[in-house]
């Protein structure tokens, strides 16, 4: 038996829980063993019965008196009572719906039990403990008398089934499990080696060896992670890319032109992609910004400087409406430039040219293609539809991609590879503020621009946090912001993977909205069950101002800019992680108007109450996300489902020294054998998980 043998192979785990071990994602031997346990309980310290504390964690060493089986008078739920006893006294024994128990038990036998002793008319009594038999003179408990693993579980799959089939297969660890990390990095990090990690995750012989063990697995799933990530960016250096000659006296008058003076974030972020695409291998960069910072006209000012050097660009966003926005802004900043820009978004497509002299024309798609196809057409704006195969390019040296992670892995490689010959320079964006040690983990393989500096122009939304008691006051204000033309957001609650009570929470607010509240108003719903060509109209029509109230769940869209909203109300704002907040509240402020952010929490917890303060104290998105990241841990901005990584590693991300520490460890491995030819293991893994997190 070794890591890749069939969970099948395993005794006692039939077709039914192969089924529930499957939905945990555990197929193999492997998969078992590094499906770790969540939490422990300490049962270790054995007491007598004359020493039982109520309410505290209890485990005795009793003999079994009686054993009876009953039915509660209420509710005839069957209940199987015990009464056991050792040298100091006796104690009893409940269990609900387990009535197996009092066939298994027999009198005379000796028993473990561990859990919470409760007082009932006085005496000590045990609910529902955890049991075990005793036999023979070696006791090796599995369920009690020690630090007990308890696992993530579904319908059907315990923690005690889990144990019960992970102890026997640790007694030969040895022969399970061969160690993957190199020898010299498990010596300089002074890590517990695989076998011994494996056994003291599970079943620990103490606290001390589970925190060790845990130190053990959390290295090396970043020190993974990074050697994956740092892999291929060393393999996209060594491919051939679109060196770009820039003319920097094109971009200073583009610069020139703009209705207002860059910050200095987007100068130093310019500077560092402008010099990245002169390079010969092609260029991988994120650029990461807070809502509203200005990253589009620094992608513009990329891809005029790509379009002067005799090269094309194109620039793909999540939805038609985005899409749109882009090409709008394109067209009016590059239209003296003598730059053809073009729209394709799989309905109406649209052609700004240089001989029309800043106005736009509907095309038609073939015509459109063509032109993209000859190297007529400069800059190519749209969305998926940009990857059909019939979009060709003469000379594509620059992909954008806004809101990239909204792209799955191949649509950005097939965006990248309509240039066959050489990789085109690639500028992803994100508006999702990601603090430092997670960008190393999310985005390894990239090379980061940050843009922290807010324009000066822009006014501070006026955020407050509105107790229940308040809540018409707020209604009233909303009412007589709409009648001033202005509109408003409402965002509902965060229903953790549910789509359908997202849907129903949305439209039951619609109503609640509609009839009780604002009967004069018009108002929509947006959700994430709504077709594309429907949530598209409807944030048209909200663009043009046909309706006041758009209450949406947080499918709202990343960067649509809708001048007009000045209000945003969240609904159980509690629910959604600071970072995500600031996002909502930077949907409205992007006009001259006073805008609000209105906070409805659903509880009035003093967490609750001091983590959303942090949103009144401050405008900047990074420093919300470092502070998400202490307060709510990483699983905000990694999805723990993808990237499969157990709590304590999740929130080992928080220690920038360690991901560091990994990243550094990876490099050095990476220089010294790139393919990692030496360790056939350890580049099985780093595979392992490259297919499991779809980055390519």
């Amino acid at each position: 038996m070794d890591l890749s043998t069939p969970i099948s192979k395993v005794s006692r785990v039939g077709t039914k829980h192969r089924e529930r071990l499957q939905k945990l994602g555990i197929r193999t031997v492997g998969d078992l063993l590094y499906h770790f346990p969540h939490r422990y309980e300490d049962f270790s310290r054995i007491s007598s019965v004359s020493s039982l504390e109520p309410y505290e964690k209890n485990t005795v060493l009793v003999r079994v008196e009686e054993i009876s089986q009953e039915r509660t008078a209420r509710r005839n739920i069957p209940l199987t009572r015990a009464v056991l006893r050792d040298k100091t006294g006796s104690v009893e024994a409940i269990w609900f719906k387990q009535p197996y128990l009092a066939r298994s038990f027999r009198e005379g036998e000796m028993l473990f039990l561990s859990g919470k002793v409760e007082r009932y008319k006085g005496n000590p009594v045990f609910i529902s403990p955890s049991y075990e038999k005793v036999r023979g003179r070696r006791i090796a408990p599995t369920h009690t008398a020690r630090i007990i693993p308890v696992y993530p579980e579904t319908e059907g799959l315990s923690s005690r089934f889990l144990r019960s089939i992970i102890k026997p297969i640790l007694k030969n660890t040895e022969l399970v499990a061969v160690e993957t990390l190199p020898e010299e990095i498990i010596r300089e990090k002074e890590l517990m080696p695989l076998a011994q990690a494996l056994r003291e995750i599970h079943f620990p012989r103490s606290t001390e060896k589970a925190n060790e063990a845990q130190r053990r697995f959390s290295f090396e799933r970043v020190f993974l992670l990074q050697l994956m990530l740092l892999k291929k960016k060393m393999s996209l250096a060594r491919e051939k890319g679109v060196a770009v000659r820039i003319d920097l006296e094109e971009v200073r008058e583009l610069i020139e032109t703009l209705p207002f003076d860059l910050t200095d974030a987007q100068r130093k972020a310019a500077w560092h992609i402008l010099k990245d695409m002169e390079k010969e291998s092609p260029m991988n960069r994120l650029l990461e910004g807070d809502v509203g910072s200005g990253k589009t006209i620094v992608a513009l000012i990329a891809a005029l400087a790509t379009i002067k050097a005799g090269h094309q660009a194109v620039f793909m966003a999540p939805t038609e409406v985005l899409s749109r926005q882009h090409f709008e802004e394109a067209a009016k900043l590059l239209w003296r430039f003598k730059v053809d820009v073009g729209l394709l978004t799989g309905k109406k497509d649209l052609i700004r040219s240089k001989k029309l002299k800043g106005d736009v024309l509907e095309t038609s798609r073939e015509k459109l293609i063509e032109k993209c196809r000859k190297g007529e057409m400069d800059l190519l704006i749209g969305t998926h539809a940009l990857i059909e195969d019939k979009v060709k390019f003469k000379d594509l040296a620059l992909v954008i991609l806004d809101e990239q992670h909204r792209f799955g892995t191949k649509q950005r490689s097939k965006l990248c590879l309509k240039e066959k010959s050489r990789l085109p320079n690639l500028l992803s964006m994100t508006a999702t503020p990601i603090p430092r040690t997670l960008a190393l983990t999310l985005y390894g393989e990239l090379d980061l621009s940050v843009i922290d500096e807010m324009p000066r122009k822009r006014k501070k939304v006026e955020t407050r946090i509105v107790p229940p008691k308040q809540r018409e006051e707020i209604y009233d204000f909303i009412k007589k912001e709409i009648e001033e033309g202005k509109q408003a957001f409402f965002i509902c609650p965060r229903i953790e993977e549910d789509e359908k009570e997202e849907m129903k929470t949305v439209e039951e607010e619609k109503e609640r909205l509609e009839k009780e509240v604002f009967p004069d108003l018009s108002v929509e719903a947006l959700h994430g069950k709504m077709k594309g060509t429907e949530k598209e109209d409807i944030m048209r029509r909200f663009r043009a101002g046909k309706i006041d109230i758009l209450v949406s769940t947080s499918v709202i869209e990343v960067g649509i800019d809708i001048p007009n909203a000045t209000v945003m109300v969240i609904e159980g704002a509690e629910r959604f992680g600071l970072a995500q907040l600031h996002q909502f509240r930077g949907r409205v402020g992007r006009g001259e108007s006073q805008s609000y952010c209105f906070l409805f929490p659903g509880s009035w917890s003093e967490k609750t109450s001091r983590r959303l303060k942090a949103l009144l104290s401050s405008e900047n998105g990074f420093e919300l996300a470092e502070r998400d990241l202490e307060l709510r841990g990483p699983g905000d901005f990694l999805g723990k489902r993808q990237w499969g990584m157990p709590d304590f590693t999740m929130n080992a991300l928080k220690d920038r020294s360690q991901v560091e520490e990994a990243r550094e460890a990876a490099k050095r491995i990476l220089e010294e054998d790139p393919d990692l030819k030496g360790y056939p293991l350890l580049q099985k893994r780093v595979e392992a998980i490259r297919k499991r997190i779809h980055l390519e």
